[in-house]
């Protein structure tokens, strides 16, 4: 493997990684938005208080998962870290090289 190619490889897990984080994030925000919209409002079946799934489901929308949400997150978290050091080691590699050649 080249070290370029090392360093696309890193820069790109890296990117995809943060798109994961916002798409993540929309959905845990959209959660709580669906929840502080419905409380109160919204009875669930159990007490006064919905949780976000039936207030979803008494919404008609497409209901998100707060937990694989959360999961998601903590996913593109480790993959982040994962992506910088990749990053790292190829310019570890790359100096070692430099430093070879001269």
């Amino acid at each position: 493997m080249e070290i370029q190619s090392a360093f696309n490889v890193g820069v790109q897990s890296l990117q995809k990684a943060n798109e994961d984080v916002y798409k993540a994030a929309e959905n845990i925000a959209t959660s709580a938005g669906l929840a502080a919209e419905s409380y109160g409002v919204a009875q669930a079946s159990n007490g006064p208080v919905a949780n976000v799934n039936e207030i979803t489901k008494q919404k008609g929308d497409n209901p998100v998962n707060l937990t694989q949400s959360l999961v998601d997150l903590r996913v593109a978290e480790f993959q982040a870290k994962a992506s910088v050091e990749v990053i790292q080691s190829a310019d570890e590699n790359l100096g070692s090289l430099l430093d070879v050649t001269v």
